[in-house]
């Protein structure tokens, strides 16, 4: 039997449902688990020493893994962040399939690049989404983040505005709104919280929470309620799952089994 794992500060049901699914519809004889890990660096010692064929990687570790690993793919390179470990015979390949991801979903909802976006957030997984959207031409894009070097540096690095709060009560609002910080996900302190303020969701034309867990978050909730386009955390995990399933499997699943593997993983 060959083992996949993700490790995540909050593990989810999300990549496990999925990935198992696909493998008992391929009659591959393979399993996925989740784990939090207490050490980092240990987690990814027994990646490499147990045989552990893959390794998804979730927050908050997506940059201190880069350190554990012995090659960065381009597409983790790019960004400085990863996602995604392949282990061949004991080398350990970092990529990142977030960003395929992000791509595809600004595509696939047709979301001009003329919108003006507010990114609140600035860690591995805002990195992924700010280069997507720099690639995909947006230019009138704000990162929104406490940490002021983490945010200063994320914003110039694709050329972007930066600021520390939320717009107030009367401020200039965006057509776009992405959440990639943790505010709204289950299991967390700010899970019953609104990412963005109502008066923003409001003004907004499309709303995208890449928090996977609840699939309806309070700001999709809220977004939904006022009419807004949404893009959800859950199709966010589809894609980026299935990119993930392909690089370890070497095995592209046809639309169709990628289908009932995604109802199975929404249907806990």
């Amino acid at each position: 039997m060959t083992l996949c794992i993700s490790l995540s500060a909050r593990p989810s049901n999300n990549g496990t449902r999925f990935h198992n699914h696909l493998y008992e519809q391929l009659g591959l004889n393979w399993i996925y688990k989740a784990f939090a890990p207490t050490d980092l660096a240990l987690a990814i010692a027994g990646v490499r020493g147990l045989g552990i064929r893959g390794c998804a990687v979730s927050m908050p570790y997506k940059e201190d893994v880069i350190a554990l690993v012995d090659a960065m793919d381009p597409s983790a390179t790019a960004i400085d962040s990863v996602n995604t470990i392949v282990n061949d015979g004991g080398r350990l390949t970092a990529y990142n399939t977030d960003y395929t991801a992000i791509e595809q979903l600004l595509e696939r909802n047709a979301v001009p690049a003329s919108h003006s976006v507010l990114l609140r957030g600035s860690g591995g997984m805002a990195k992924a989404t700010a280069a997507a959207l720099r690639d995909a031409g947006f230019k009138d894009v704000t990162v929104i983040a406490r940490n002021e070097p983490a945010g200063r540096a994320l914003a110039g690095l694709y050329g972007f505005a930066w600021r520390a709060a939320l717009p107030g009560p009367g401020a200039a609002q965006a057509d776009m709104l992405i959440n990639v910080t943790p505010v709204g996900m289950a299991g967390g302190p700010d899970a019953g919280s609104l990412s963005f303020p109502q008066e923003a969701v409001d003004a907004a034309k499309v709303v995208f929470d890449v928090v996977a867990l609840p699939a309806e978050t309070p700001l999709i909730r809220a977004a939904r309620a006022a009419g807004k386009a949404v893009i959800t955390g859950a199709e966010v995990a589809t894609i980026q799952a299935l990119e993930q399933f392909v690089l370890y499997t070497g095995i592209r699943p046809s639309d169709e089994q990628v289908r009932a593997a995604e109802d199975f993983m929404r249907a806990q």
